[in-house]
C-alpha cells in the first residue's frame, strides 16, 4: 500500500428520449497500491459546472484531498482541502468532525495505508465503497462503481421501505455511509464508525423570545449561505410552511416554482399562490399530466443508480425543470424542516397511542381489552372497530407501530414474493434496523427518538435522494437550509413540546414565524408534492399500460410471485386506486430500474446465509 491510483470524474450521460438527462457528477477513485494518477475530465453543462465549482482539491506526493460540496473548516471555506490534509494529520479520522456544511470527502494517505471517507451530517452528499484483496474503490456516486450482482436483502429492503437504506447498495459488497459517519481504510482493515449524532437535550433553559431570536437568525443565516456563490437561485414552493418560509427569507424576490394536479383531493396550488401573493416572488406554475409521468418513469429509473419507489420524485423534476429553462441554477428546497421541528402527522398519531400506555395496566389489561377483544369481540359496530384498532395498535412496541401500514406487511411477505427468493432474505432485518436507529437515542422523548428515526430514514434515504436525483436529472444544484449544522444544533434543544404539543404539530415554528408567514400557510395540513398516481392508473391507458407491462415483466425475475400481481392489476387497483396504486408504482419503478439498467432476469441469485447474518459492512 505504498500509493495510489485514483481518478476524479467529471462525465456526461446519455440522451433519453427527447428529454435529455443532464450532465451529473460521479467522482471516484481506487486504492490499490499503484503509483499516483489524477485525471480530471472537463465538465458539461450547468448541472455539473456547479458541482464542479464545489470541489476543493488538494494534492502531493503520495497523499490526495477531496472535498465535494458546499463546506467550511473553521468557519472558513477557503483552501479547505489543505487545511482539511493538516487537521488530518494531527486528529486522524477526527478530522471529519471539524467540518460544517453538507460534504463527501476523502484523504488517501499512501505514506500510511490509510484512507478516509466521511459525508456530512445530515446526509446530503452520498459516499459509495467496496472493497476487495486488491484495495479500496469509491465513489460519491454508485453508478460509478462497478455493477455486480444484485443482493436480495437490498431488493427485498426496497420492497419494505419503496429504498434502499444505507448502508446497503443494490449490488452485493456495495455500501454507502450513513449521515455524520465515517470510514477508515488502513492497511487492508475497514472501520466504520460515528463522528457526529444529534445529541439531545430536552429540558428548556432559555425564554421564548431569545429562544424566537436565536432561531430566526439561524434560518436566516442558513438562507442566506444557501443562497451565496450564485445569482440564479429559485425555490420549490408547495405551499407548505417549510417551502413559503424559504421563500419569504431570499433577500432578492425569490424565483418560486410549484407543480399542480388537476384532479380533486390532490392540488395545492392554490396555497402556493397564497405563499407567492405574501411574499411578492416571481412564481412559476405547472400542471402535471399522466402523460408528463408516463415520459418521465423511464428517464428518472435511468438515472437511478439504485431503485428508488417515492413517486414524489416526477412532480420535483418537472418543478427543477421548470425552473432550469427560466435560467435557475440552485434550488432551495424545505427538507428537514418536519423533522427537525415536529411537522410530520404520524407524530400527532403516535402521540395519541402512547396515551394508551399511560392509563392504568388494570383498567387496560383486567377490563378493557377483554371487553374488545372477548365479550364485544365478535360485535362489529363501528365504535367497537374503531376502538379495537386504536387498542390493536397502541398494544404494538415503538418502532414496529410505525409500520402498521407498512404495505408488504399488510399484504403478507409470502403472498408478495416468490418463496425462493424470500426464503435467501432476513424479512426481519428492515425492522431490526429500524429498532436499533430508534433505541440508540435511549431515555429520551418518544417525539425526539423518532426524530433521530426520521432523519435517517425519511430524510437521507429518501427525501434528499428524491430531491437530488430531479435536481441531477434537471441539472439545477439542489440546497436544503433547514439542515445546516446551526438548525441542527437548534432542534435538538429545543424542548419537545415545543416540537410537539399535545397534538399540536411545529408548536414553536409557528409561533416564532407568526408575524412571517401568511395564516392560511400556518393552518393548513401537510400535503407536498404527493401524486395522483392511483387515479392516472385508471383514468389514463397510456400510463396503465406502461405500469402493467412493466409487472408483466417483472413475473419472470422470479422475485414478486405471479398470482400476486395478477391479483393486484386486475382486483386490488380497482378495488382501492390510491392505496394499492403505490405497491403498482414500487412493482413497476422496480422492473424499469431492471431494464434500464440492462439486468436480465434471475440476476436476483439468493444470498448466502452467512452474508445476510454478517451483515453489510465489517468494521475492526
Amino acid at each position: 500500500m505504498s500509493g495510489l491510483c485514483g481518478y476524479l470524474n467529471l462525465r456526461r450521460d446519455a440522451e433519453f428520449g427527447a428529454r435529455p438527462l443532464s450532465a451529473r457528477t460521479a467522482s471516484m477513485a481506487r486504492f490499490d497500491g499503484s503509483p499516483v494518477s489524477i485525471v480530471t475530465e472537463e465538465p458539461c453543462g450547468i448541472g455539473v459546472a456547479a458541482a464542479a465549482a464545489a470541489v476543493s482539491l488538494y494534492q502531493e506526493p503520495g497523499l490526495m484531498a477531496a472535498v465535494w460540496g458546499h463546506a467550511s473548516l473553521d468557519g472558513s471555506a477557503d483552501q479547505l482541502a489543505n487545511r482539511l490534509v493538516a487537521k488530518w494529520r494531527a486528529r486522524g479520522a477526527q478530522a471529519c468532525a471539524d467540518l460544517s456544511g453538507h460534504f463527501a470527502l476523502c484523504i488517501v494517505d499512501g505514506s500510511t495505508g490509510s484512507v478516509l471517507l466521511a459525508v456530512d451530517r445530515s446526509g446530503v452528499h452520498t459516499m459509495h465503497y467496496q472493497s476487495d484483496q486488491r484495495g479500496l474503490l469509491f465513489a460519491t456516486s454508485p453508478a460509478a462503481l462497478p455493477a455486480g450482482e444484485l443482493d436480495p436483502q437490498s431488493l427485498f429492503d426496497y420492497l419494505y421501505f419503496h429504498m434502499i437504506p444505507a448502508p446497503r447498495g443494490v449490488y452485493r459488497h456495495q455500501h454507502r455511509l450513513q449521515p455524520g459517519e465515517y470510514l477508515l481504510y488502513r492497511r487492508g482493515r475497514l472501520e466504520r464508525s460515528v463522528y457526529w449524532r444529534m445529541r439531545f437535550r430536552e429540558e428548556r433553559s432559555v425564554p421564548f423570545v431569545a429562544l424566537k431570536s436565536q432561531f430566526l437568525g439561524a434560518l436566516r443565516a442558513s438562507v442566506r449561505q444557501a443562497a451565496s456563490g450564485n445569482d440564479h437561485i429559485g425555490a420549490f414552493l408547495s405551499g407548505g410552511t417549510d417551502s413559503s418560509t424559504l421563500a419569504g427569507l431570499l433577500e432578492r424576490p425569490a424565483r418560486t416554482y410549484s407543480i399542480g394536479f388537476d384532479v380533486d383531493g390532490y392540488d395545492e396550488m392554490a396555497y402556493a399562490r397564497i405563499a407567492a401573493r405574501h411574499f411578492g416572488t416571481d412564481h412559476h406554475e405547472y400542471y402535471l399530466t399522466a402523460g408528463d409521468v408516463a415520459d418521465a418513469i423511464p428517464q428518472i429509473a435511468a438515472a437511478s443508480a439504485q431503485p428508488f419507489g417515492n413517486s414524489s420524485v416526477v412532480p420535483a423534476y418537472f418543478c427543477a425543470q421548470m425552473a432550469r429553462a427560466d435560467g435557475v441554477t440552485r434550488l432551495l428546497g424545505g427538507d428537514g424542516g418536519d423533522e427537525l421541528f415536529g411537522g410530520n402527522e404520524r407524530y400527532a398519531r403516535q402521540a395519541l397511542f402512547a396515551r394508551y400506555e399511560q392509563w392504568p395496566s388494570s383498567v387496560r389489561q383486567l377490563l378493557l381489552e377483554p371487553l374488545l377483544f372477548g365479550l364485544a369481540g365478535g360485535w362489529q359496530a363501528p365504535l367497537l372497530r374503531k376502538a379495537r384498532s386504536y387498542v390493536e395498535q397502541a398494544l404494538l412496541p415503538m418502532p414496529a407501530r410505525l409500520e402498521s401500514y407498512n404495505l408488504l406487511q399488510r399484504y403478507g411477505a409470502a403472498r408478495v414474493l416468490d418463496g425462493e427468493f424470500l426464503a435467501s432474505v432476513d424479512e426481519a432485518a428492515p425492522l431490526g434496523q429500524l429498532h436499533a436507529c430508534y433505541w440508540e437515542a435511549h431515555g429520551l422523548s418518544q417525539i425526539n427518538r423518532m426524530q433521530a428515526l426520521d432523519l435517517r430514514y425519511t430524510l437521507a434515504d429518501n427525501d434528499l435522494r428524491k430531491v437530488s436525483l430531479a435536481c441531477e436529472l434537471a441539472g439545477v444544484e439542489p440546497a436544503f437550509p433547514f439542515l445546516s449544522d446551526a438548525l441542527l444544533t437548534f432542534s435538538a434543544c429545543l424542548p419537545p413540546s415545543d416540537k410537539l404539543n399535545g397534538t399540536r404539530l411545529r408548536y414553536f415554528f409557528k409561533h416564532a414565524l407568526r408575524e412571517h408567514l401568511p395564516r392560511a400557510i400556518l393552518r393548513k395540513k401537510k400535503h407536498g408534492f404527493g401524486m395522483p398516481f392511483g387515479h392516472w392508473l385508471l383514468t389514463d391507458v397510456r400510463l396503465r399500460e406502461l405500469a402493467f407491462d412493466s409487472l408483466a415483466d417483472l413475473k419472470a425475475r422470479r422475485i414478486v410471485r405471479p398470482d400476486f400481481i395478477d391479483r393486484l392489476t386486475q382486483t386490488l387497483v380497482h378495488e382501492h386506486a390510491a392505496y394499492h396504486g403505490t405497491m403498482v408504482w414500487v412493482l413497476m419503478m422496480l422492473e424499469q430500474w431492471l431494464q434500464q439498467h440492462a439486468i436480465p432476469p434471475r440476476a436476483a441469485a439468493p444470498a448466502d446465509a452467512a452474508e445476510i447474518a454478517a451483515g453489510p459492512a465489517p468494521t475492526a
